[in-house]
């Protein structure tokens, strides 16, 4: 007879120490590449906080805050532009809209029927595409009792070292190039589409993908101010229905 989840072993004999040494695994996440090259891309964002003449401490705790890098990007440029708080506030909330369908892909991969719901409150923080991706791809190695805490090392870890990243950013390199600042900036995007076409499960993921690489440009030409919520708009509902299609012909 298959156990259940609340009477695992995992959950049943889970120490301090043992939640301790699965946060310090989740910690070491820093030394991946997926990690290395967000750091890279918080450092065109620090050189963008400081054209925009945010104090280090504003972008400190904009990374801890906000965390997410586009909604970081869009509230910086909306500084920039001089739009209203009304504006930037809503602007950077369409942006992170897109993180609640991966919220709720991520939680039942963590949760188990004992998990407290302000930790999970907690965790769906530190839920960006770089510990998404992560979570993803390794969290079904962790003892499901422990998922929480090993995503926890991943998550603080990364808001930890970005916070960092931003703090030294500012303190020795005032004068990095605008196109450096850009280049490093593109690095994260590039990574978020090789990373996601490489876990994503279905072939709808793909064609997302590629129509919001056709659709993009053409929204930005055509309606700029809604070219990112126009792109996945029509761009999520055509995969959408490229699936529904799918699985109708599979089945017949």
């Amino acid at each position: 007879m298959q156990m259940s989840e609340a009477s695992s072993p995992d959950s049943r004999q889970a120490s301090s120490r043992d939640y301790l040494v699965w946060y310090i695994r989740g910690f070491r996440v820093v030394l991946t590449v997926p990690a290395l090259i967000l750091a890279t891309s918080f450092i065109g964002f620090a050189a963008m906080a400081m054209e925009a003449r945010l104090t280090v401490l504003e972008a400190v705790f904009m990374t801890a805050a906000v965390w997410a890098l586009p909604g970081m990007v869009v509230l910086v440029g909306a500084i920039i532009a001089g739009n209203s708080l009304p504006a930037a506030a809503f602007a950077v909330a369409l942006s992170s809209v897109r993180l609640a369908p991966m919220v709720m892909a991520l939680l039942p991969e963590l949760r188990t029927r004992s998990t407290r719901k302000w930790v999970l409150y907690l965790l769906s923080h530190f839920v960006a595409v770089t510990s998404w991706v992560i979570a993803m791809e390794r969290a079904r190695k962790v003892p499901r009792g422990m998922r929480t805490a090993w995503y926890g090392g991943v998550g603080s870890v990364l808001v930890l070292t970005n916070m960092a990243v931003v703090a030294v950013v500012y303190v020795l390199a005032r004068d990095l190039p605008p196109l450096a600042s850009a280049a490093l900036l593109m690095l994260t995007p590039l990574y978020f589409l090789t990373s996601l076409w490489g876990s994503a499960r279905e072939r709808a993921g793909h064609v997302a993908m590629v129509l919001g690489l056709l659709l993009g440009p053409l929204f930005a030409i055509l309606t700029p101010e809604f070219s990112l919520l126009a792109t996945g708009a029509v761009g999520g509902g055509l995969a959408y229905l490229y699936h529904v299609l799918t699985r109708s012909r599979e089945r017949a």
